[in-house]
């Protein structure tokens, strides 16, 4: 492959930077690991941002010969997760009608906000008046296209005087709906989830779910490859390790055991833990309840959904069974910090098995800022 000389020039004097970051290291130490860099960057096109956050100078043989970084992972899905269907994983509005039409349980969807239709903002109003009026509360809103557990509103009760709707959050604070709608973001409302007793006494405050990751193959046959859980701290709505400082555990495949728990505070800033620090609860060694049961579950939704062949399930634990929050298609590393295992080998067996029968969608797109014609050649070091 051939590298523009501006290119490569940025390349050396970021790569020359890079180890400016390991302060706590000394001269030698800090040279040892911009080599170490290099060479996997030449290897698997690291990024130096994935050494740095997953603290590669300390990590197994196994975890950084199995580790998907950005573009592998890049390279991979561009096959099992076809750009064209993307938005039916990404905007939560279609993934509702997707799900559901293929018998995959989400939460109830109670109302849809389009920004750019005719008297929206006031047939919108309407709708969440009419949710308090029937007594279908608490409910959550949400933007289509948000992540990490940003633009999320649970709303106990609405109000409302001849200035504005008011939005009574379950935390006890107050937002307009005005202000909500100035975003001009695409919103649905849905149902709040009501988890387990077993889940519910992990974080009361916020809907705690468990990361399936799953593969799908030519065959029909689905499987699981890792499985984590995310709990909230007290006090908030969400369970994504970007709202920081929430807590992340494995989750054992075949017994349903939580080990491995950490309070996530940011990438190099984690610590070991075995009781959730607000409630209490233990969780290092505690089995999920009805583990198996899940488990064949959200194997039948991933076939049921073929569209994603290796996806990301958030999954919330109901008495009724689990419940989707949302599918992911093009789900972030994080995962395998908290596993401690990478999934690559998991993610490549089933992408050579799709590329044997000769399934290779068009796909329109770039990479990690690498071009098509660099792809080509790059391809050649991921199969």
């Amino acid at each position: 492959m051939i590298i523009p000389f501006r290119k490569q020039l940025a390349f050396c004097y970021h790569l020359l930077k890079f180890p400016l970051q390991f302060q706590d290291y000394s001269l030698s130490k800090r040279i040892s690991i911009m080599l170490d860099y290099y060479k996997l960057y030449r290897k698997k096109r690291l990024l130096m941002s994935e050494y740095y956050e997953y603290e590669f100078e300390k990590c197994t043989k196994e975890f950084r010969e199995n580790f998907l970084g950005w573009a592998e992972q890049g390279y991979y899905l561009k096959t099992l997760n076809p750009v064209k269907y993307y938005t039916l994983a990404r905007n939560k509005y279609l993934a509702h009608l997707c799900l559901e039409k293929a018998g995959i349980p989400m939460p109830k969807l109670l109302g849809y906000y389009n920004p750019y239709q005719t008297h929206a903002n006031e047939d919108f109003a309407k709708q969440l008046l009419k949710l308090q009026e029937e007594k279908k509360i608490p409910f959550v809103i949400k933007a289509t296209e948000s992540s990490h557990g940003e633009g999320v509103y649970v709303i106990e009760s609405v109000t409302s005087d001849d200035n504005d709707i008011y939005l009574n959050l379950i935390n006890g604070k107050k937002i307009g709906l005005s202000e909500v709608l100035s975003h001009k973001d695409e919103l649905i409302v849905e149902s709040l989830i009501k988890q387990t007793k077993q889940f519910s006494d992990f974080n009361q405050t916020s809907v705690n779910t468990v990361r399936f990751m799953t593969t799908l193959y030519p065959n029909g046959e689905a499987k699981v490859i890792a499985t984590f859980m995310k709990i909230g701290r007290n006090g908030a709505y969400v369970d994504n390790a970007g709202a920081g400082g929430n807590i992340d555990a494995n989750v054992d495949v075949e017994t349903g055991e939580i080990n491995k728990v950490i309070t996530f505070r940011g990438f190099r800033n984690t610590s070991k833990t075995e009781c959730h620090p607000d409630s209490g609860m233990k969780l290092e060694g505690i089995i999920i309840e009805n583990w198996e049961a899940i488990k064949a579950k959200v194997i039948s939704y991933q076939k049921a959904f073929p569209f994603v062949k290796a996806a990301g399930w958030d999954i919330a634990i109901t008495d009724e069974g689990p419940i989707v929050i949302e599918v992911n298609d093009s789900w972030d590393r994080t995962g395998q910090l908290f596993v401690q295992r990478g999934w690559k080998n998991e993610i490549k067996d089933c992408f050579k098995a799709w590329n044997k029968i000769g399934y290779s969608p068009i796909v329109e797109r770039f990479i990690n800022n690498y071009t098509k014609k660099e792809l080509q050649t790059i391809s050649k070091t991921f199969k």
